[in-house]
């Protein structure tokens, strides 16, 4: 069978997902001064950040983990926020995911990975965020806090400024190597692959992924309206294969494969709405920055 074209242009949702994500950026920096650090907020972002609004799931987890107690109010938060949205919050929501999005706008050609990579992050969750302060505590060099690239890029380098233009350089305090490396391996990772910690590393990334199954929001099949044209497989940057699994723990639910005309949002209570029938183009095309 041909292979069918990609239509031009995303849906109207998928369009105002940047100013969505810019939304919720604008909640998790403390609006009017909002400091509940001691809440615990669905999203990577560190809490040492100056403008941190909540507390990190991640690491609330983590130093729970190190004083040997259950973090009841994280892992709660975490189940009722992914069994309502799953991967929406990755997609839609995620400050450190937006980070990842806004440098992948310089056009790159982006590699695609083998989907069993995503497996990564549920060696990450185990080892670093349960596993090492359970065993060696919070000091540990491979305590998840002390090699984060989101602490390094939400709390370290603002405080190096700080320290800076305060004391001059011989005041700074710099983060570890560790940290400082798996920063710049990231940002260097964003021009080669779609979101790479997200994908690869993020440890609740691979807690909202497994609720993709479950969630009450999810995302449908019109098995009426598929041609099994694979124009969807095309279309996923994040090596998802929506035909085959929709509700892959990789997806972060971003709707591009909305635009094939089978795929639509819906709930885990109604069947499937029928998507818009496809355009029509000349010639394939795929994703610009694939």
């Amino acid at each position: 069978m041909a292979r069918a074209p990609l239509r031009k242009s995303p849906s109207k949702a998928v369009r105002w997902r940047p100013w969505v994500q810019a939304a919720f950026l604008a909640v998790w920096l403390g609006p009017f001064g909002l400091r509940l650090l001691n809440v615990c907020g669905p999203v990577f972002h560190c809490y040492a950040c100056p403008l941190a609004a909540f507390s990190c799931p991640v690491g609330v987890m983590a130093q729970f983990s190190a004083m040997h107690l259950f973090p009841f109010a994280a892992v709660g938060t975490l189940l009722v926020v992914g069994g309502l949205v799953g991967g929406f919050v990755c997609g839609w929501a995620c400050p450190f995911g937006f980070f990842q999005d806004l440098l992948a706008k310089i056009p790159t050609r982006k590699l695609r990975l083998p989907p069993w990579t995503g497996h990564f992050r549920y060696v990450v969750l185990l080892a670093t965020v349960i596993a090492v302060p359970f065993f060696f505590g919070k000091d540990s060099p491979l305590f998840i806090c002390s090699i984060c690239p989101a602490g390094a890029t939400e709390a370290s380098l603002p405080a190096m400024v700080r320290q800076a233009a305060t004391g001059g350089w011989d005041a700074v305090v710099w983060p570890n190597a560790i940290k400082l490396t798996l920063l710049g391996l990231l940002i260097a990772a964003v021009f080669v692959k779609t979101r790479p910690w997200c994908t690869l590393l993020c440890p609740l990334g691979a807690i909202f992924g497994a609720c993709n199954r479950f969630a009450v929001a999810t995302m449908k099949v019109d098995q009426a309206a598929c041609t099994s044209c694979g124009a969807c497989d095309r279309m996923c940057r994040y090596g998802v294969r929506p035909q085959k699994d929709i509700n892959d723990p990789l997806c972060i639910r971003c709707m591009e494969c909305t635009r094939c005309g089978a795929i639509s949002v819906g709930t885990v209570f109604g069947r499937p709405s029928a998507g818009a029938p496809p355009e029509t183009a000349p010639e394939p095309q795929t994703p610009p920055d694939e």
